[in-house]
């Protein structure tokens, strides 16, 4: 028989789990506060980005930036590029804006309100894009996928990274979610796929593919 209190811990988890997906008010930038301090968030962004190969004058996409953190990292590399963010959280858009000001006074860094089903306009052809966490929360991820890869220029890279945060996670939740992404991945036409991992608690599982550079279907 369930008891009050357990309801009420099962609203609770479900609120905190609504706000990790899209933070909002004041609990949204306190959770956004703390995804941007945890040490494990930062290294797994960061590395995130590293695997990516960003160049100076890449033109990057980051869907559902958060706190901002690899973008800041982006913007250190892309210094004569353009790196773009979308997120669906006014809230985080606000503190990654905080996060990179100088960069976004340059005009170097974009970021917009908006969900990865209505992408706003880049302009011209990306270099790379770059999603932590947020695939599982796509409606049609494969469709998502494809008008993604369509935005991307000849042989320019994604990157699918999985960090599983449901109770118990291991090695091979890890596992599990990186084939879910290849196999996205590949329905959705990218090629040259390869996995890496960071070892964190649980590990973390990065998924990197290319546009191929025949003509885009």
């Amino acid at each position: 028989m369930q008891t009050a209190g357990t309801s009420l811990k099962q609203r609770a988890l479900r609120y905190l789990v609504g706000q990790a997906h899209r933070p909002r008010g004041i609990v949204g930038w306190a959770v956004g506060r703390m995804f941007a301090h945890r040490p494990s968030n930062r290294e797994r962004n960061i590395w995130a980005v590293s695997l990516l190969d960003v160049q100076p004058t890449d033109r990057v996409l980051e869907i559902g930036f958060g706190p901002g953190v690899a973008i800041a990292e982006f913007a250190g590399r892309a210094t004569r590029g353009h790196v773009f963010g979308i997120d669906h959280s006014q809230a985080m858009v606000r503190q990654a804006a905080r996060r990179n000001a100088a960069a976004v006074r340059a005009h170097r860094v974009h970021l917009t309100r908006a969900s990865v089903e209505q992408l706003p306009s880049f302009g011209d052809p990306l270099d790379a894009i770059l999603a932590v966490n947020s695939v599982g929360f796509w409606p049609d991820p494969v469709e998502r996928l494809r008008e993604l890869r369509r935005l991307l220029r000849p042989a320019g890279r994604i990157a699918l990274v999985s960090q599983p945060r449901c109770p118990g996670a291991t090695r091979d939740t890890t596992a599990r979610a990186a084939q879910e992404l290849q196999d996205m991945l590949t329905q959705a036409g990218f090629t040259h796929l390869r996995v890496e991992t960071l070892e964190l608690d649980p590990p973390v599982a990065c998924v990197l593919a290319n546009n191929p550079t025949g003509m885009p279907s």
